[in-house]
């Protein structure tokens, strides 16, 4: 038990020191990983299409390669899929990794040999920075879960297609295995709400002390760890102190976890995607996840508010600031190539560079200019929570643009609350002060009568769950979106 605490602290020493190396030098580290991304890909499909070979600097590249999102380059992927080699990167992909998407369906990304090491290493970095900083190891000889999708793969063309959490499943290290829950046959069921009701067998009388997942579907899991026990979640797992998670923002469940835990956990955030692991929070006192500028991707950035602009700029790590809402666009060793991941982000430092995400460049509303974005909308649902100490499960928002005749059109709010509080008009006027506060834009359409304050409609138990599932998004990786710039989600919500 002993050796194994002081040899995590001894890796953690030697992994920071690692990090911190690069991360002291941002510029001269991205050119490095710029540059040998250019000269791999040269003679792939792509890089002979795009004339690689004359790319000598960031400028070259912005004249030879467009900005594109996934269905821009879906052509590309398809040829892939049908196991052509030397497309996008050079051979095949070892991986193709199979996501919902929240913006164009279903999405098939390449993992190759060269980009797959690094979503193990930052899982791993994430824990041994925590080590490192707190001291803390007791979690090491418990036991750990991690909810994530199905291993089973298929085999199409000689490549392994899944969903990026059952690939890095292979992938658990032997020192781990041990450790590590639910077994492969349990992990292996495909219906969410099955494998959660055998996960929860599985563990209850486990000693755990590590839990990892999307806090959604998480919640889920402690809401039937209760009401099997009987018991709050720290009091079944006594030894439960880390909390691991990523996908969306905590800080809406964060009261509710506490409560059904009946005490605060320490939590690390990772900022993980089929696209690459891009962060992770490096510090328990420091806002912001550390972006990863020495695994194999070259980050560029664009304004979100001038991103829809005809030629917008190009911005690279050292012309960043922070404060300001950029749209993140990624070229990487799995051979996307000024991809856009749909994420916009914000810089909290730049000594080191630390993100955290904002929204997505889809996922607003502005259906009368204001631009309402998710970082806006999670921290007015924060506040409220703070201030009038309730705790929801889920929330989205959504425009009315056709409200009752004589009325003005609105923001509405649909949450579903834990317990639903019986003064729902103070929490509103509260949530749109907090609005009006952060937006400008809302504020104007406010003060000029083009909008009404927003309004709440509280929904029942399970509603968001039920939607997931009708849409076969129950589960997994998956996530609600918090906003929406049309009435789809909302109209299925209400009915």
């Amino acid at each position: 038990m002993y050796l194994k605490k002081l040899g995590a602290k001894i890796l953690a020493k030697k992994t920071v020191k690692i990090i911190e190396k690069w991360a002291s030098n941002p510029v001269e580290t991205q050119e490095k990983v710029f540059k040998s991304l250019i000269a791999q890909a040269k003679n792939t499909s792509f890089g002979k299409e795009h004339d690689f070979q004359n790319i000598f600097s960031h400028q070259n590249f912005i004249k030879q390669v467009p900005v594109r999102d996934y269905e821009a380059l879906k052509g590309y992927f398809e040829r892939i899929a049908n196991g052509e080699k030397n497309v996008l990167w050079k051979g095949k992909p070892t991986y193709i990794a199979k996501t919902s998407g929240t913006t164009s369906g279903a999405k098939y990304i390449p993992i190759t040999k060269e980009s797959m090491p690094y979503h193990i290493e930052a899982a791993k970095s994430a824990l041994f920075y925590y080590i490192h900083e707190t001291g803390n190891t007791d979690f090491v000889n418990g036991k750990m879960i991690f909810l994530q999708g199905s291993p089973v793969l298929e085999n199409f063309n000689g490549i392994n297609i899944g969903r990026l959490s059952g690939i890095v499943a292979h992938f658990v290290p032997k020192y781990l295995q041990k450790n590590r829950l639910p077994s492969w046959k349990t992990n292996c069921i495909d219906d969410w709400e099955t494998k959660v009701d055998a996960i929860v067998e599985e563990t209850k009388n486990e000693n755990m002390t590590l839990i990892s997942g999307i806090p959604s579907w998480v919640q889920m899991y402690f809401e039937k760890l209760q009401k099997v026990s009987g018991k709050k979640v720290g009091d079944l797992f006594k030894n439960f102190n880390l909390f691991v998670y990523g996908g969306v923002n905590y800080e809406p469940y964060r009261a509710k976890f506490e409560e059904m835990i009946g005490r605060k956990v320490d939590s690390i955030e990772l900022y993980p995607a089929s696209e690459g692991f891009f962060a992770f929070q490096d510090s328990q006192t420091e806002k912001g996840m550390l972006l990863l500028l020495n695994s194999g991707i070259f980050y560029e950035f664009i304004e979100a508010s001038k991103f829809f602009d005809e030629n917008p700029k190009r911005l690279t790590i050292g012309e960043v600031e922070t404060g300001v809402n950029y749209v993140m666009i990624i070229s990487t060793n799995a051979g996307l190539w000024a991809y856009n991941i749909g994420d916009t982000v914000m810089f909290t430092s730049t000594k080191p560079y630390r993100v955290f995400v904002s929204g997505r460049i889809k996922h607003f509303i502005s259906a009368f200019g204001e631009h309402v974005i998710g970082k806006e909308v999670e921290q007015a649902i924060k506040e409220a929570m703070q201030e009038f100490k309730f705790s929801i499960s889920e929330f989205t928002v959504a425009p009315q643009t056709n409200p009752s005749q004589g009325e003005l059109p609105y923001h509405e709010w649909l949450i579903e609350f834990e317990e639903t509080p019986k003064n729902l008009s103070e929490i509103a006027a509260f949530i749109d002060k907090s609005m009006q506060k952060q937006n400008t834009y809302y504020f104007d359409l406010i003060e000029g009568n083009v909008l009404q304050p927003l309004k709440i409609t509280p929904l029942s138990s399970g509603s968001f769950n039920r939607y997931m599932k009708s849409q076969g998004k129950l589960g997994g990786q998956n996530k609600v979106p918090r906003l929406s710039d049309n009435r789809k989600i909302a109209d299925l919500l209400v009915k």
